[in-house]
């Protein structure tokens, strides 16, 4: 004669699970309605670099190019794109934003000497060169300045004292920046910078909660898999830049919809800086200035569905 219902427990034990899981649904719905909420999609001006190279436009001329062809209310800045950055310069940009109700994110310098040069001369050099850019960012209300990890010996892998060297550089300008709210953030800009064990222990090393990374969701270096180097770096990341490949163009090891999946399952909440650019073949010419400014809104506005319809869940 049996006794008890074969089955009673593990039955008992799959409702537990269902009903905990519909109690828990509201929360997660909420969670994950209060998470797309606070994302957002920004331009990397450098998205735009063709057109500007070949003279189309201005600074001043972005916040409008912003909001009548992309829709997009953010601007990550790059410093070469700044003519002249005297005070009555930045005070008629500032106004151009604000006018267009456009915020600026972060503030990408370049050009401006090895923080992780061996030379500590250099590098001091360099911080103090990267001074004005904080200052400019400030001003313009950035949450971030972007600095590169530069100035080392190629072979980094066998360069010990490179993170040492970076976060010293790294240390003058947090202290520099104190009192602006400003983060200090390195990008994986290509060689050591793309290294994600380097940027790892640079954030380790430099231990500080106004410094972090911007990840950039391509620039790895070759061989390297892209999406073990994003779930790596993710967690330090104060930035991010989407970039990949997709439609006719799409490239498996380089897929920019899986990527930002990657990102967005790795708990990124922020601005997705949409940082892209025509893709050519390799060697061919750029095409005349309108055919170039064309395609690079064309192109942007491809890279803002992906973000849309995977992260805000549009479409």
């Amino acid at each position: 004669m049996l006794t008890g219902n074969p089955g009673c427990d593990e039955l008992g034990a799959e409702m537990e699970i269902t009903r905990r899981s519909v109690l828990a649904a509201p929360a997660l719905a909420a969670a994950a309605a209060a998470q797309t909420a606070r994302q957002g999609i920004s331009l990397a001006a450098w998205s735009f670099s063709g057109s500007y190279f070949q003279g189309k436009w201005k600074l001043l001329d972005m916040p409008g190019i912003l909001r009548d062809k992309l829709g997009i209310t953010a601007l990550e800045h790059v410093n070469q794109f700044f003519e002249n950055p005297t005070l009555n310069y930045l005070q008629r940009l500032k106004k151009s934003f604000a006018d267009a109700g456009v915020v600026s994110t972060i503030l990408m310098v370049d050009n401006e000497g090895g923080t992780a040069a061996v030379d500590k001369a250099e590098r001091v050099l360099s911080a103090t060169m990267h001074r004005k850019w904080i200052d400019i960012a400030h001003f313009l209300g950035c949450h971030s300045v972007r600095i590169n990890v530069y100035g080392h010996p190629e072979d980094w892998k066998n360069d010990r004292d490179l993170v040492n060297r970076a976060a010293e550089s790294i240390h003058l300008l947090l202290d520099y920046a104190k009192g602006s709210g400003l983060n200090i953030i390195v990008e994986n800009h290509g060689r050591a910078s793309s290294d994600p064990d380097i940027l790892v222990a640079l954030v380790k090393k430099v231990n500080h909660p106004k410094f972090g990374l911007l990840c950039d969701l391509g620039n790895w270096n070759p061989g390297d898999d892209r999406y073990a180097a994003v779930r790596k770096t993710l967690p330090y990341a104060k930035g991010l830049s989407v970039k990949g490949t997709w439609g006719a163009s799409l490239d498996p090891a380089f897929d920019a919809e899986k990527l930002v999946r990657t990102a967005l399952e790795g708990g990124y909440v922020g601005w997705w800086g949409l940082e892209v650019t025509p893709r050519r073949p390799r060697g061919a010419d750029r095409p005349p200035v309108e055919q170039q400014f064309a395609d690079e809104v064309k192109t942007v506005l491809e890279a803002k569905a992906i973000v849309e319809r995977v992260v805000m869940k549009k479409g």
